[in-house]
């Protein structure tokens, strides 16, 4: 661990020597215009990306909405405004996506899914998906260990001639109580310097009516408690030196109060369990160029997550049971990327961090091991090579892991090597059409729920080891009217190993290395735009996913060969928006095929198929130096009943407006 923390150090120092350095490099500004390759298409890599603008044509209010849009994407949604989303890709497992906010990755080491939900599109300049790893190579260590990446990235200020600050207020209201304002602030001090600050507020009651369905019989019911009050605000600030390096830095804070509303059960609605939750976190990114051939990229991140779960009942000794958990993370990360040659690049990354857990579960009970924390190292190197037509790009992460208890054993260190390639190849050189392949290997380390969660945990698992091998082709065309048209095709296998679940083991549950699963798929997208005129345009996408995932633990079980919970075979999604001089609208539809809420795929686990459509309008106006955004959308337009978690109903048709001025 010193040398780690020595290497570590000793690349987050550099850009200090390196300030010393006189050398600078004066380039003449040449314009080029020409139609732009989209990324997802040229990359050896599958990804998928939507824009800002993208997001408000089609009225994606929220980061969860707006993944749900993505090929190979699953969202879990737990219902309401207020219940908890998580996203998976390729069925690989939640605790295998990696979620990057601003270059940094979000982290959870207790339950190891972060809740996307919370997340609002407001100030985000792109939302992007990377099956495997990313197409660039200067990134954290952290994000090459992952099956695949979710990258936020905030929109950094921007002004015309002559402004110096921009204001903008906005008050969102709709269906179920739901009244949301918000505040943004952009300011530019200094020539080279500019801060956002923002803040928003969401209120909602919750109630919302659904169909609770008995045999050949049904009733309207209300669903309750599940009402949320969350705060959070955001700061950013930006430097430019004179040398051409740059400094970002932000500070987070989250806090929400909502009911968990619980399962429906016919005759039995129990609703009294409360979440609060409190997340903060200030992160620092600074990067530079060392001469002409050298790149350097240091990130430091502090965290702080708090909740506290209460529910009330008789079978409490007390009347009430009060958990209450508090996470720490101390994060260090430092990537130098060096042009060797033209058309080669290598890269490499060390991050590491420091994770500590604290809470009153284990406080005057019968079990043990209270407060783990947890020292992980992550080192990766990582190549990039371009021959003619041909791409390729490589990288081995090495991944340690070392923990601490208070109390009772600890579990053994954990130490893991793992590759990875990717290769892309244009077939022809007058047609952009691209040929791309993938193998990669990773893992998941436990995290401290299945290690140490009552007597559910096991100090004895071994990191949840994957597998991908994927292979796509790509293509692009575009004409006078035709901005572009854009399509890919991808196949993939996967298969996970020592899969962790809980398995009942003589009187009690525990976690355990017991499961496998494979997972064989493909993913089809499709995007247009088509200019009709001048300030009129339609565009358009589609995508489409095929899944055979499997469970391959024991043939003596009845889940053998059966396809995995909450997999559906065919699921997509689709979005149109068309643009005039008077209006934006836009239109979106997400589609899941029948699926099973439990391992036995019998018919009374069977959960039907399910479409969401929605459409938005949405129009601006100058006045003088102001402008006025005013939307309007509709969410579950046929107003129909489905649950997307068993049991968790989500809710019916769903009206929002929202107005937003900017000076």
């Amino acid at each position: 661990m010193r040398k780690q923390l020595t290497y570590t150090f000793a690349l987050l120092l550099s850009p200090l020597a390196a300030l010393a350095q006189t050398d600078s490099i004066s380039l003449r500004g040449v314009e080029v215009t020409a139609v732009a390759l989209n990324r997802n298409v040229t990359g050896a890599h599958p990804t998928q990306s939507l824009t800002a603008k993208q997001m408000r044509q089609l009225g994606l209010d929220h980061v969860a909405d707006a993944v749900k849009h993505f090929a190979g994407v699953s969202v879990k949604d737990y219902g309401g405004i207020g219940g908890m989303k998580t996203v998976s890709i390729h069925s690989l497992g939640t605790q295998h996506t990696a979620v990057v906010y601003d270059g940094v990755a979000l982290s959870n080491t207790q339950a190891g899914q972060i809740d996307i939900g919370r997340y609002d599109t407001d100030n985000l300049a792109s939302i992007s998906m990377s099956v495997a790893d990313d197409d660039q190579l200067i990134i954290s260590a952290r994000q090459y260990v992952s099956t695949g990446v979710l990258t936020l990235t905030t929109e950094r200020p921007h002004f015309a001639d002559g402004q110096w600050q921009t204001l903008r207020v906005g008050v969102g209201a709709g269906s179920f109580g739901l009244v949301s304002p918000s505040l943004r602030w952009w300011v530019k001090p200094f020539e080279r310097t500019a801060f956002s600050l923002s803040a928003k507020m969401t209120r909602a009651d919750g109630i919302y009516p659904y169909t609770l369905r008995n045999g050949n019989t049904s009733s309207r019911q209300r669903r309750y408690n599940t009402d949320i009050t969350a705060w959070q605000a955001e700061a950013n600030a930006y430097h430019t030196f004179a040398d051409g390096s740059e400094l970002a830095m932000k500070a987070y804070w989250y806090y929400s109060e909502r009911g968990l509303p619980g399962t429906v059960i016919l005759y039995a609605n129990p609703s009294d369990e409360r979440m609060w939750d409190e997340d903060f976190f200030a992160q620092m990114a600074y990067r530079r160029s060392l001469g002409t051939r050298l790149r350097l990229q240091t990130r430091l991140k502090y965290t702080h997550s708090w909740n506290q779960y209460r529910d009330w009942g008789s079978q409490y000794t007390d009347g009430v049971q009060t958990d209450r958990d508090r996470q720490d993370e101390g994060y260090a990360s430092a990537t130098l990327g060096w042009l060797a040659a033209e058309g080669l690049q290598f890269a490499v990354a060390q991050d590491l961090s420091y994770n500590r857990l604290n809470n009153n579960v284990y406080v005057n009970t019968q079990y043990d091991v209270p407060r783990p924390s947890r020292w992980t190292s992550i080192s990766a190197v990582a190549m990039k090579a371009q021959w003619g037509r041909m791409k390729l790009q490589a990288n081995t992460v090495y991944t340690y892991a070392a923990e601490r208890v208070s109390e009772g054993d600890r579990p053994a260190d954990k130490r893991r090597l793992t590759p990875s390639v990717a290769l892309s190849y244009r077939l022809l050189s007058s047609t952009p059409i691209y040929i791309r392949a993938l193998y990669k290997h990773s893992f998941r380390v436990p995290t401290f729920n299945d290690l140490y969660y009552r007597r559910l945990g096991n100090i004895h698992l071994k990191p949840e080891k994957a597998r991908q091998w994927s292979l796509g082709l790509t293509w692009e065309t575009h004409t006078l009217r035709l901005r572009y048209l854009t399509i890919t095709a991808d196949g993939y296998y996967h298969d996970v190993t020592d899969k962790i679940v809980a398995f009942p083991s003589t009187y009690v549950w525990r976690m355990v290395n017991y499961g496998k699963v494979e997972i064989l798929g493909a993913d089809f997208t499709l995007g247009a735009q088509v200019d009709l005129a001048r300030q009129w345009s339609v565009s358009g996408s589609a995508s489409a996913t095929w899944q055979h995932a499997v469970d391959k633990t024991n043939r003596t079980q009845q889940t053998y060969n059966n396809q995995l919970p909450y997999t559906p075979r065919w699921s997509g999604s689709g979005s149109l928006a068309m643009v005039t001089p008077w209006l934006t609208l836009g239109y979106t539809v997400v589609m899941q095929g029948s699926r099973y809420s439990l391992g036995q795929n019998k018919p009374e686990y069977r959960m039907p198929a399910f479409w969401d459509h929605g459409i938005s309008l949405s129009r601006e106006l100058t006045l003088g130096k102001v402008r006025l955004a005013l939307s309007g959308k509709v969410s579950n337009l046929t107003n129909e009943q489905y649950s997307i978690i068993q049991y968790y109903p989500m809710p019916g048709r769903q009206y929002t407006v929202s107005a937003m001025i900017h000076w």
